[in-house]
């Protein structure tokens, strides 16, 4: 088995680590979507551009609840979850055109959460080659573009890509 090595998330996972509270529940008490990054909201679930990608259009769904356990969460949570990752994916395979797609959740500290105590979902765009030398050697991650254009760029297609969810005003 081969492993990579991922030197430039440890000053994150350290911050995260220190931080005071949820960085979930303090976006969505910022009561300002753009600022937060926030690109849809369902009745159970929104949708959050992570602040620390792995690759352009990393997403994050999470539920409104802070809840640590996925297992321990209404199926009416869990189920509007994979509704939003099938919005998530159409969204991003039309505006990125990925190779694939990584989607999983990290549950608990030991299996790499930053975010230990809101349980939530990643969705990570691949593309063939998609990982260069510069994390490696200058412990920088190279995006093509920033987290203000990500949003500028997917919210409006979010708001049409809704399929019948219900979902609050933008804020």
């Amino acid at each position: 088995m081969e492993y990579i090595a991922a030197p430039w998330r440890e000053t994150y996972v350290k911050k995260v680590c220190r931080r005071e509270g949820c960085v979930l529940c303090r976006a969505l008490q910022l009561k300002n979507d753009r600022a937060a990054f926030i690109l849809f909201r369902g009745k159970w679930n929104f949708i959050i551009l992570n602040k620390f990608p792995y690759n352009l259009g990393h997403l994050m769904i999470a539920p409104y609840r802070h809840l640590a356990s996925f297992d321990r969460a209404p199926k009416e949570a869990s189920a509007e979850m994979m509704d939003l990752l099938k919005m998530s994916l159409r969204v991003l395979k039309k505006n990125y055109h990925p190779h694939g797609f990584n989607a999983g959740m990290n549950l608990g500290q030991s299996a790499g959460a930053g975010v230990v105590d809101h349980y939530h979902l990643h969705v990570i765009p691949r593309w063939q080659g998609d990982s260069n030398f510069m994390p490696l050697i200058s412990q920088t991650r190279v995006l093509i573009e920033d987290l203000e254009g990500a949003y500028e760029r997917l919210w409006p297609l979010f708001q049409k890509g809704k399929n019948g969810l219900r979902r609050e005003k933008r804020k």
